[in-house]
C-alpha cells in the first residue's frame, strides 16, 4: 500500500498498527473526549428529543422549569417569557438570582458554571431544592449550548451582573453592569440555526404549556407576551385553585356526572401526592400526570398507582352497598370510562425516562399514591353516597357496553379477512399486496368511486366509496361504532381489526387518504372520518399513514391550454397573467371530473398535493373533536362565534 494512502487511513479512522502483531489496534487516541458542552451539540436529540418543533419549545419549557422551581420553594412570586423578534426568547423571574460568587470546584462564577457545565446546579445536593423538575443547570446549560447567542442578567445583592455566550461558551467574563432593587433572572436566548430544522416558536403552544403550569403552582403569576409582529398579544396567568381549577378547564364543555370533585392533597414516604378527579357524561379517559410539574404524557409509577387504587377501592365499596355481586366483574377500562384525572406528584430524587421526561419511574411513587389514594377515596364515598352510585352506575354501563362490543368485534372479524374471507364489495382493490406501495383512497358517494376506479393506477390504487355521512364516533361506545356498515367495511379494508385486537403490522396499505369533494358537506365527512381514525386508529396517524387530498377548486381553459387552482389565491395569480378569452370552472364534486382530470390533479403521485394528517398536541387535538363532535352545543356555539373571522373560502 503507498504510505500516502496508510497515512490518510489512519488519519481517518485513528487506527495504528500495534508494534507486536503489526494488526490494527483500540488505542487511547481511538477514544474521543467531548469537552464542555460538546456533547450536546453532538447529540442534541438526547437532551430535548429532537432538533424539529418538539426539541425547540423544549429549550424554553427548560428554562422556565428554573423559575417555576423557585415558584415552588416559595422564591418566587412572577415570571414573565417574551417572544421577541429575530427568534429570540426572554425568561425572567423575580426569585433569588443565580449566585455569581466563585464556585469552590470549576474556579469560575456560578453563574457561568451553571450555564456552560452540565449536570452543575442547586438541584444534586437535596438541600437548596427537596422537590424540583427541571435539573437546575441541565436544563440552561443545554439551552445555552443550543442556541446561537444567550445573555444571562442576574440581581442579586443590590446588584445586577451580566455575561454573555455563543454556542455554549462565554464571550467574556461575568461583570457588574449596576445595580437592583429586587432579586431575579433573567435568560434571553437564539436557538442555534445549525441545530434546529426550522426556527418558528408557535403562541399557542407556549402558551397552553403555561397555562398549565399556572394551575400547577397556584399564586404564581405568568405573564407571556409575543412581540414578534403587530398587533402585540399578551396574557396573565394566575390561579390560586390548583389542580382543582385545571379540572374544571380540562372538563370544560363535560357534563360531570359527580356533584362533587374529589381532591386529595397528602405527604406519604417523602412524597407529596396531590389528585383531583370527576367523572363526565363522555366515554372518553382523561388522565394528566405531572411528577415535580413535569408533565409526563406516557404516565409511570405514579399513574399505575392511582389506577389500582381506584379499581380496588370502587370495587371493594361497589361490593359493601351491594352495587355489585360476584358475577359483574368490573375491569380496569370500565372503571376508567368517563374518569377525567389530575395525577401530580412532587419526588426529592425524580427518575425520569430520558432527558425530556415522558415517564416517571419511580417505585415509591407508585406505593405513595396508592396508600394516599387507598386511605382517601372509601371516605369520600362514604361522605358523598349519591356520587359514588353514579360512578358505579357509569361504571357498570360501561361493562355491558364493553361485552356488547366483543360480540359485535367477533362478528366483524368473522366476517373480515382475519377469517380468509372475502373484502367489502364495494372495495376496488390493487393488483399489490405490499403495503409499503399501496394506497387507498376513501371517496364520497358511488359517483366519485366510478372516477377514481378509472382513473387510478389498479397496480398500488384501490378505492373504497362510502355511502354518505359516517357516523359521528365521539362519545360512542365501540358496539354503536360496529353497527355501522360503512365503518365496518372500512375496518375490514385496512386489514387491522380494532380496539384491542388492533395491530398495525397487519395494515394493508400505508398510504390512506380521505378524497372528499371541496364543499362543506365533504369537510364534514372528512372530519367525521378524522375522528374515527383520531379515536380508534389513532397508531395510523401517528406512524404517518394517513393523508388528506387536495383536489383542484377551479378548472381554467385558454385556448387549448388547461390550468387548475387548488386555492382562491392561485385561481386569482393565474387570471391576473390570463390576457385573452377564457372559461372557468369552479368543482364541486370529485364526480364532476373526468377520470382522467382526477387522476392527473388528485391521484398521479408525480403532480398531486397530499396533506400528511399530524397530532403535535394530543391533549389539545383530544379537547377541540370533543368540541366540535361532542353532545354539549354551547363549547361548539362559543368555538365557532371565537374562530369564525378565520374562516376563508367558505361555502355559502
Amino acid at each position: 500500500m503507498p504510505k500516502k494512502a496508510e497515512k490518510a487511513i489512519k488519519k481517518t479512522t485513528g487506527k495504528t498498527k500495534d508494534k507486536k502483531d503489526k494488526k490494527p489496534g483500540y488505542v487511547a487516541k481511538d477514544i474521543y473526549v467531548l469537552e464542555g458542552l460538546e456533547p450536546v451539540r453532538k447529540r442534541p436529540g438526547m437532551y430535548i428529543g429532537s432538533t424539529g418543533s418538539r426539541g425547540l419549545h423544549h429549550l424554553i419549557f427548560e428554562c422556565c422549569d428554573n423559575s417555576i422551581d423557585e415558584a415552588m420553594m416559595g422564591h418566587a412570586s412572577e415570571m414573565e417569557v417574551v417572544l421577541l423578534p429575530d427568534n429570540k426568547v426572554s425568561i425572567a423571574d423575580n426569585g433569588r438570582g443565580i449566585p455569581v460568587d466563585k464556585h469552590p470546584q470549576t474556579k469560575k462564577s456560578a453563574l457561568e458554571t451553571v450555564m456552560t457545565y452540565l449536570h452543575a446546579g442547586g438541584k444534586f445536593g437535596g438541600k437548596v431544592y427537596k422537590a424540583t423538575g427541571g435539573l437546575h443547570g441541565v436544563g440552561v446549560s443545554v439551552v445555552c449550548a443550543l442556541s446561537k447567542y444567550v445573555k444571562a442578567e442576574v440581581c442579586r445583592d443590590g446588584k445586577k451582573y451580566e455575561q454573555e455566550y455563543v454556542r455554549g461558551k462565554p464571550k467574556c467574563k461575568v461583570k457588574m453592569v449596576g445595580k437592583c432593587k429586587k432579586t431575579g433572572t433573567k435568560i434571553t436566548f437564539e436557538p442555534d440555526p445549525e441545530i434546529f430544522e426550522k426556527i418558528d416558536f408557535s403562541w399557542k403552544k407556549v402558551l397552553n404549556h403555561l397555562r398549565e403550569q399556572a394551575y400547577l403552582v397556584p399564586g404564581l403569576k405568568i405573564r407571556i407576551e409575543d412581540k414578534r409582529k403587530k398587533p402585540e398579544k399578551k396574557y396573565v396567568f394566575y390561579f390560586e385553585g390548583g389542580i382543582r381549577s385545571l379540572l374544571d378547564y380540562l372538563m370544560d364543555g363535560d357534563k360531570k356526572i359527580q356533584e362533587n370533585i374529589f381532591y386529595i392533597q397528602k405527604e406519604a414516604e417523602d412524597i407529596k401526592v396531590e389528585i383531583a378527579f370527576a367523572y363526565g357524561d363522555a366515554i372518553e379517559i382523561e388522565e394528566v400526570s405531572y411528577a415535580n410539574n413535569i408533565s409526563t404524557p406516557e404516565g409511570g409509577m405514579h399513574l399505575t398507582g392511582f389506577r389500582s387504587a381506584l379499581t380496588r377501592s370502587l370495587q371493594s365499596w361497589g361490593k359493601q352497598q351491594k352495587l355489585l355481586n360476584d358475577k359483574e366483574k368490573l375491569e380496569g377500562d370500565d372503571i376508567r370510562e368517563g374518569l377525567n384525572a389530575i395525577i401530580s406528584v412532587k419526588v426529592p430524587d425524580p427518575q425520569f425516562e430520558g432527558q425530556t421526561k415522558q415517564k416517571l419511574g419511580n417505585p415509591e411513587a407508585r406505593s405513595a399514591v396508592e396508600g394516599v389514594v387507598c386511605d382517601a377515596l372509601p371516605d369520600f364515598l362514604e361522605r358523598n353516597p349519591r356520587d359514588g352510585r353514579a360512578i358505579i352506575g357509569k361504571c357498570l354501563l360501561a361493562a355491558k357496553s364493553r361485552k356488547a362490543a366483543k360480540a359485535a368485534k367477533e362478528s366483524v372479524l368473522r366476517k373480515g379477512i382475519m377469517d380468509g374471507l372475502t373484502l367489502p364489495g364495494k372495495l376496488t382493490d390493487c393488483s399489490s399486496r405490499d403495503p409499503a406501495e399501496s394506497e387507498i383512497f376513501i371517496v364520497e358517494g358511488e359517483s366519485a368511486g366510478g372516477s377514481s376506479r378509472q382513473g387510478r393506477d389498479r397496480r398500488f390504487q384501490a378505492i373504497l366509496p362510502l355511502r354518505g355521512k359516517i357516523l359521528n364516533v365521539e362519545r360512542v361506545h365501540l358496539n354503536r361504532l360496529l353497527s355501522s356498515e360503512e365503518i365496518k367495511s372500512l375496518i375490514i379494508s385496512l386489514g387491522t381489526a380494532v380496539a384491542d385486537d388492533f395491530d398495525i403490522s397487519k395494515l394493508r396499505y400505508h398510504k390512506i387518504v380521505i378524497m372528499t369533494d371541496a364543499d362543506t358537506d365533504g369537510s364534514h365527512i372528512r372530519t367525521l372520518l378524522l375522528t374515527l381514525f383520531f379515536r380508534y386508529f389513532k397508531d395510523i396517524i401517528e406512524k404517518g399513514y394517513l393523508y388528506i387530498a387536495q383536489p383542484p377548486l377551479y378548472r381554467i381553459q385558454i385556448g387549448k391550454e388547461i390550468k387548475y387552482a387548488y386555492t382562491e389565491e392561485e385561481k386569482e395569480k393565474i387570471l391576473s397573467k390570463i390576457k385573452s378569452p377564457f372559461s372557468l370552472q369552479r368543482y364541486k364534486g370529485l364526480g364532476e371530473m373526468n377520470p382522467d382530470q382526477l387522476w392527473e390533479t388528485t391521484m398521479d403521485p408525480e403532480n398531486r398535493i397530499l396533506k400528511k394528517v399530524e397530532v403535535e398536541d394530543a391533549k389539545e387535538a383530544d379537547r377541540v373533536f370533543d368540541i366540535l363532535m361532542g353532545k354539549e352545543v354551547l363549547p361548539r356555539k362559543k368555538f365557532i362565534q371565537t374562530y369564525a373571522k378565520e374562516v376563508r373560502n367558505l361555502d355559502i
